[in-house]
């Protein structure tokens, strides 16, 4: 069997492997279901994102605001064009959609 290249998996890797995540059609568009180990990171935006965390706990700081611990099923929402830092002291679950 053949697989093609719209049937493969797309795989990230960001901060020297500390960020992983696997790229993924969803009903809400597209998707990543990544895994996160401790450590403190800053991320950028292309499109709108939603986060949803799915274990362990993600401390975020958005924009012009204050950082706030999110838990297992909490979101999170971020604008296109922007940046905002994460740190965890835990591995960290979280599904993205895009768009």
């Amino acid at each position: 069997m053949s697989i093609t290249e719209t049937s493969q998996v797309a795989h990230n890797s960001y901060f020297d492997g500390k960020v992983q995540s696997l790229g993924l059609e969803t009903d809400k568009g597209k998707a990543t279901v990544g895994v996160m180990k401790p450590g403190q990171y800053t991320f950028g935006t292309a499109s709108p994102e939603l986060m949803v965390i799915i274990s362990g706990e993600l401390n975020v700081k958005l924009p012009g605001a204050e950082w706030k611990a999110y838990h297992s099923q909490e979101t999170f929402a971020i604008a296109a064009n922007q940046s905002f830092d994460v740190s965890c002291n835990q591995d960290v679950s979280y599904l993205c959609y895009y768009g």
